[in-house]
């Protein structure tokens, strides 16, 4: 049994990749879950800044939340307002200089097709992997998140910025893709101002998910409607559970949600 508020799996790669759930006082090993029946239970909810009881509105956080905290500012979705660089405040300058005023990775990755992003230095591979990747390749790092957006922005041009989440699921055999060329072709579109920031030419990231079945068809779980779902996980990739109906269940857009879930 698992019971708690549900946050992001934390991910780790060795082999396939391992997930962890945090509970209220354990770790669930997802991985060990493949191949048996769960039962997820919605019990309430819990806002993931101020520990409210109110129902989540958006990124794990209540409404009032949603809208003061830092960690839901616009930087965080369009880093290319970040303005800590400058000293400007937008809700929490102490926070934002944490987090914006950190070394950023600009990146190509395989998902659902080859896309651009952006992430902290600190959270590759991370990142990747919760966007379902099966490659990645880093392609700059710069000294902060407004560099990193001017970056991604210039990419946009050429390259999609967003995943294809239910083409990321159904996974079967997507075009190799020549990262020498890629990678050429994204220099070419950068502002001169950015090529100081260039990265070594490297080999990208090969990631493998604990995946037995994709689905042929996407259902995507609503436990908000449902209230309970019981079904087989067949397997685990960005941060969705694949059920053995087609079923899926988005963790991360599920954070604040308090659940058990039983394991047969």
């Amino acid at each position: 049994m698992f019971s708690g508020v549900l946050q992001k799996m934390t991910a780790e790669i060795n082999g396939p990749v391992r997930y962890y759930l945090r509970g209220d006082h354990h770790f669930l090993t997802v991985n060990q879950c493949l191949n048996r029946s769960l039962t997820l239970r919605l019990k309430g909810f819990q806002c993931l800044n101020c520990s409210g009881q109110q129902e989540i509105f958006a990124q794990g956080f209540c409404r009032k939340c949603f809208f003061e905290s830092p960690q839901a500012g616009d930087w965080i979705m369009r880093p290319e307002l970040s303005k800590a660089h400058l000293d400007i405040e937008d809700r929490d300058l102490a926070y934002e200089k944490k987090v914006q005023l950190q070394p950023h990775i600009v990146y190509l990755a395989l998902s659902s097709h080859l896309k651009v992003g952006i992430t902290r230095k600190s959270q590759v591979p991370t990142r990747w992997i919760d966007q379902g990747a099966h490659q990645a390749l880093a392609l700059l790092e710069v000294p902060n998140r407004y560099l990193s957006g001017v970056a991604e922005v210039a990419l946009k041009s050429i390259f999609s910025d967003k995943t294809n989440w239910r083409k990321m699921l159904q996974f079967s055999d997507i075009a190799p893709v020549d990262w020498t060329a890629v990678r050429a072709e994204a220099i070419d579109h950068l502002p001169k101002e950015l090529k100081p920031y260039l990265l070594p030419e490297s080999t990208p990231t090969e990631i493998a998910f604990p995946v037995h079945q994709y689905p042929e068809k996407v259902k995507s779980l609503n436990l908000k409607k449902s209230k309970e779902y019981t079904g087989v996980l067949k397997g685990i990739k960005g941060q969705y559970l694949i059920f053995d109906d087609q079923t899926v269940f988005n963790i991360r857009s599920n954070e604040g949600l308090v659940v058990d879930i039983s394991i047969v």
